[in-house]
């Protein structure tokens, strides 16, 4: 798979590790200000109160 999406990307070896890169911080921003907000929407949580 890796493999694959390496060879799919432009360019020489510092353009793809520059790519790779950006793809991986894309993914991972869409996730945390996406996905998981949204996610967080749709799960039930309870509030537990630590009393002393």
């Amino acid at each position: 798979m890796y493999a694959s999406l390496w060879h799919l990307l432009p360019g020489r070896a510092p353009v793809k590790i520059g790519c790779s890169v950006l793809l991986a911080t894309g993914t991972l921003a869409l996730l945390w200000f996406v996905v998981f907000p949204w996610l967080d929407a749709l799960l039930v949580t309870s509030d537990p109160v630590m009393s002393p």
